[in-house]
Formats: structure tokens, C-alpha cells, sequence
């Protein structure tokens, strides 16, 4: 890790992103051997983000757009 992405994760706190919203992004971008771990960690936020991906505009069944 560099003091850059110290500097990235100072950002992202202050805009306030939520937790599962950050561990989204972080699957989206993660390497092979990152997902996998991720994957292991937090197997519902993985189970979403792939119905989500996978669904008219990322919005399940029963929700209603925001």
C-alpha cells in the first residue's frame, strides 16, 4: 500500500460511503486473489452485488427505484 491510497481512503471516509457500498466497489476491482477473499468474508454482500449486476438496472424484484 502507498501514502496515495491512504490519501484515497481519507477521501472515500469523508464522503461518507457507506460500508457495504465500499466493500461492493472493493469486489468490483479486486484482483482474483483479493475477490476470493472477499468472496470468503462476505459471502451475502457478494450474493447481492452479483443479483444486482444481474438485474434491469440493478433493482430486485419488489424494490421500487429511489
Amino acid at each position: 500500500m502507498s501514502f496515495h491510497e491512504y490519501q484515497e481512503s481519507r477521501q472515500l471516509e469523508r464522503a461518507d460511503v457507506s460500508f457495504y457500498g465500499l466493500i461492493m466497489a472493493a469486489m468490483r476491482r479486486a484482483d482474483t486473489d483479493n475477490l476470493q477473499l472477499l468472496r470468503g468474508a462476505f459471502p451475502k454482500v457478494w450474493d447481492e452485488l452479483q443479483a444486482r449486476y444481474h438485474a434491469p438496472g440493478g433493482i430486485l424484484q419488489g424494490e421500487r427505484q429511489a
